[in-house]
């Protein structure tokens, strides 16, 4: 991940827009506009862990940041191509206008929301949409300085949904031989964000031809003073259980430590889902559309083994 984000600091360099310095408490100051406001980051990350409220706004559950310039609302709903896709704003998903306290947007497909908007800090707002009663904490970010690993790791069960497939590409000469060591693919669904499959399948099928092998449920843990790595357990129906340390090496690479065996295991992504603006996937191969985010609760486990 570190590469990843050094990477994109590079290529973003400098902000574009100058931050706010005010703080607000229940109305936006006079000294700076709403607009001016919005625009003042380049993007809002969405908290959606801190979202309060009985409903939802769809396109606002389904967005990882949104940006707002010029009266343009871009999205970005994926985490694999983040900071590359729409030179880092995302995908253009409707219009947005501003008046007084209440920022109105026009989304292309879920139509128009108006959200009160409050500034809890110099770079954090909720925004209030009192028809649907839900309130969302965006957290402003120039795109040089956005938390890139904090992305992955804070959602990374939406990241490992973004792939058809997840090619195991290395194996380390080190570790006991052990079952996980024929599984050739890997594919996570946004079933309740706990489904997984498992595929004997040779290198280099292609993907729409990968027979499933296996199947069952998985689950991702925090680690105990370890904010850039999981715990990732995958529970198979026929009652095998594996337990790897998970680690995001880049945005189509990630890394399996299996504890039990001490092996490592690499899998890269293959065929990227680019989820659209109704949350729809581009592909029409996927087993479940319509993905949104939700509040994730982890348990946190301690690490067994110091490599």
């Amino acid at each position: 991940m570190r590469a990843i984000k050094l990477l994109l600091v590079t290529i973003f360099t400098g902000a574009l827009f100058s931050s706010c310095s005010v703080i607000f408490e229940d109305v936006v100051d006079d000294s700076i506009t709403l607009n001016e406001l919005m625009s003042s980051y380049d993007l809002w990350y969405v908290d959606i862990h801190r979202t309060t409220g009985t409903g939802e706004v769809p396109f606002v559950t389904r967005a990882f940041t949104l940006s707002f310039f010029n009266g343009n609302m871009y999205a970005n709903n994926n985490i694999a191509g983040i900071g590359f896709t729409g030179n880092g704003l995302g995908i253009v998903v409707g219009d947005y206008s501003t008046f007084g306290t209440t920022l109105e947007t026009f989304h292309d497909v879920d139509g128009r929301h108006d959200f009160t908007v409050t500034q809890l800090s110099t770079n954090e707002i909720e925004i209030y949409d009192s028809f649907h009663n839900v309130a969302y904490i965006l957290v402003g970010y120039q795109r040089g300085n956005f938390d890139y690993d904090r992305l992955f790791y804070e959602n990374i069960e939406y990241f490992l949904q973004e792939y058809d497939a997840w090619e195991r590409t290395n194996i380390s000469a080190t570790g006991a031989a052990n079952a996980f060591d024929d599984e050739h693919y890997l594919q996570f669904t946004p079933e309740n964000n706990t489904t997984f499959y498992s595929s004997h399948d040779q290198f280099g099928t292609n993907i729409g031809n990968i027979l499933w092998d296996f199947t069952g449920s998985y689950e991702v843990f925090d680690v105990q003073g370890h904010e850039n790595l999981k715990i990732l357990t995958l529970n198979y129906d026929g009652g095998d259980i594996d337990e790897f340390e998970l680690s995001v090496i880049n945005d189509q690479l990630v890394r399996l430590y299996h504890l039990s065996s001490e092996t490592t295991y690499d899998f890269t992504g293959r065929g990227f889902i680019q989820f659209l603006k109704n949350g729809e996937k581009a592909k029409s191969t996927v087993r479940n559309n319509g993905r949104k985010r939700t509040k994730i609760i982890r348990k946190t486990k301690e690490r067994k083994n110091v490599k």
